[in-house]
Formats: structure tokens, C-alpha cells, sequence
């Protein structure tokens, strides 16, 4: 599945919100997003606008392994 390409690090911060990650910390222009469903998991995103496709990408493929599903699947629950 093809990947947002104007999407920026706010809109994905909200969009993860639905995995049950919330806002832990900003440094700067870096979200720091923690869930603890499945256990506790930290991920940190750019607040860049728009993401870069690679930091999307490999953001999204960290989330999928932490919920133990695949990227495109985890893309189609979140878009």
C-alpha cells in the first residue's frame, strides 16, 4: 500500500493515538510518543511537514512490529 506523502509528524502523532499512543515528551522538533498496550513501547517523530517518505516508512514499520502486524496492514488501520 502506498504511503501518505503530504502527511506531517503532528497529523501521524494523532493518527497513532488510535494504538493507544499519547504525547510523553517534546525536545525541539521531536515528539516523543509511548503506549503501553502490548507493553510499554517509545517511538520519536520529526515535527517536519511534510515527513519524509523514509521516516514515515520506518516509523510505521516499528509500530507494526511492536503490535506484531505487517506495515501494509497497520497502514490500512490508520489511513
Amino acid at each position: 500500500m502506498r504511503l501518505p506523502r503530504d502527511l506531517s509528524g503532528l497529523e501521524l502523532a494523532k493518527k497513532l493515538s488510535v494504538l493507544g499512543y499519547s504525547v510523553s515528551r517534546q525536545n525541539g522538533s521531536h515528539i516523543r510518543l509511548t503506549t503501553q498496550i502490548n507493553g510499554e513501547h517509545h517511538i520519536t517523530i520529526p515535527q517536519h511537514d511534510p515527513l519524509k517518505i523514509g521516516s514515515l516508512s520506518a516509523i510505521l514499520q516499528e509500530v507494526a512490529k511492536h503490535f506484531s502486524t505487517t506495515r501494509d496492514q497497520l497502514i490500512e488501520q490508520l489511513f
